[in-house]
């Protein structure tokens, strides 16, 4: 049995201490799961072990022998492998190319592209993968790819794998595959170290879990006899969560209405009510449809079944550019990619969504989109020092809310926030949260998902719980814990 130690590592980041004093053994011959709230040090003390960050104090041990990184380089030289749950593929290389890249068998100068075939066909049998090495990875599917990922881990022979939300984007039965995968890979000697915000799939993949809170090491659970509530008691603690401004009311007035919503394998019979300035959460963990389902309410996929109303209108044409004319805007999960044009300026991303009121013709007002871009810029506090520099010159908070300020510029009724607070510091969140309460007292309904369900209780009036698709109940923030709401969310009571 092998065993990777982390002895007393702590981590200073200026002004704030990610990691005290943790100290870890985990070992091979069982999955190892590492789990902890937003903020818990969970991330860091990867990227430490993985070479991405350097430790303050303390050391690293395997097999007894200490290891010290500048680079995860370093790290991969030792034999720890790390799978992102962004996968690092190139869809036009095939999977054996992928595989191999940049260890390829040569014959002389040239590649042997026969000898390459035959080694990765050999590393994915002896994994019990059936994917063909010839085939492009733009053929395959979500998890096939996700397989190539750990075979192209541990094609190097790792000593650690380190495997962060494999299962992040895979449907259920995808995730099932891959877990037969992993307790394949348990019975060699190879420590799993596994990574988790779906806290279902503890019960189901691990054996042994580590808990974070506060960049502090909370407890170890054996996960045969854990019980749900010794996880959350470990995560939260006494948890105070705060709650919204006592002045947001909002009207009974019906403004958004879902009817029977269905998308096959993702969401079924999705119903409910918003009212006209509503903040209303969807709560659930990865993997529950919450994003997909507002991707469909915005018209970017399409339903299978359902009915949706706008202030008692029922909306025939399902499409983002029929939706935002019927006052709804969407600030998506992923920023960088779909919520931002990265070459653009910050004056053009506040005024991506707005266009047809800035035309003249074929011709952009640029007076007038000066404008709008300014309103925003001294609305929502976006700290620039110039409109026209590109928008990659901004912090994520204030990128976040040139995000939410080009919505803004179309005079939306609804707003769609799919994890509007993810990857920005503690004070940019709270200025988000001030910007959709500011929504609420003018009248505008809000939706908002977020992974930190901690959020939805501060910022929320109503929250929804998601499951498997499925709408399965409803709290009021006033009312509930923390622990508990993440027990509903589980499927559980305790």
């Amino acid at each position: 049995m092998s065993n990777l130690t982390v002895r007393n590592i702590s981590k200073q980041f200026p002004g704030t201490l990610a990691l005290d004093d943790v100290s870890i053994t985990f070992e091979s011959g069982r999955v190892n799961a590492l789990v902890g709230k937003n903020g818990s040090g969970k991330s860091t003390l990867v990227k430490i072990i993985n070479g991405a960050e350097i430790k303050t104090e303390g050391s690293i041990f395997l097999e007894g022998e200490e290891l010290n990184f500048t680079s995860p380089k370093d790290a991969q030289t030792q034999g720890i492998a790390t799978v992102y749950q962004e996968l690092s593929l190139v869809p036009g290389l095939t999977v054996a190319e992928n595989i191999l890249m940049g260890r390829f068998v040569m014959k002389g100068r040239r590649i042997d592209w026969k000898k390459n075939f035959e080694t990765a066909g050999k590393i994915l049998h002896d994994m019990g993968i059936s994917i063909d090495p010839r085939q492009t990875v733009a053929e395959l599917s979500m998890w096939q790819c996700q397989m190539i990922e750990i075979a192209k881990a541990m094609s190097s022979n790792p000593r650690v794998l380190l495997l962060d939300e494999p299962t992040s984007s895979l449907a259920q039965s995808e995730t099932e595959m891959l877990f037969g995968l992993i307790r394949e890979l348990k019975k060699k000697d190879v420590i799993i170290i596994y990574i988790t915000h779906r806290l279902q799939e503890l019960w189901e993949i691990c054996d042994i879990c580590d808990v974070l809170r506060d960049g502090m090491w909370t407890g170890r659970l054996d996960m045969r006899t854990a019980a749900h509530k010794e996880l959350l008691d470990l995560m939260f603690g006494d948890t105070e969560v705060k709650v919204m401004p006592e002045d947001l009311a909002h009207s009974d007035e019906v403004i958004f209405e879902a009817k029977s919503l269905t998308q096959t394998g993702n969401f079924t019979d999705v119903s409910f009510k918003l009212r006209r300035g509503e903040v209303l959460g969807i709560a659930g963990m990865l993997g529950s449809g919450r994003t997909e389902l507002l991707r469909a309410l915005f018209g970017v996929t399409t339903l299978d079944g359902g009915e949706l109303f706008i202030e008692n209108t029922r909306v025939e044409k399902f499409s983002p550019v029929h939706l935002k004319k019927k006052g709804i805007g969407l600030t998506p999960e992923d920023r960088k990619y779909e919520g931002l044009v990265q070459v653009a300026s910050i004056k053009r991303n506040l005024c991506n969504a707005s266009l047809e009121l800035l035309s003249i013709g074929m011709r952009i007002d640029s007076k007038k989109e000066q404008q709008f871009a300014q309103r925003q810029v001294d609305g929502l506090d976006i700290k620039v020092s110039s409109i026209e520099l590109p928008v990659t010159s901004l912090s994520g908070g204030n990128q976040q809310k040139v995000v939410v300020g080009n919505w803004l510029n179309t005079s939306p009724r609804i707003m769609l926030f799919d994890e509007p607070s993810r990857g920005i510091d503690v004070k940019a969140k709270q200025q988000i949260f001030e910007i959709i309460w500011e929504l609420s007292r003018s009248g505008v309904a809000s939706i908002v998902v977020s992974t930190e369900l901690e959020e939805l209780l501060e910022i929320c009036h109503r929250v929804l719980i998601m499951i498997g698709g499925r709408i399965t109940g409803e709290v009021k923030p006033s009312e509930i814990k923390i622990d508990d709401l993440y027990s509903l969310c589980m499927g559980v009571n305790g």
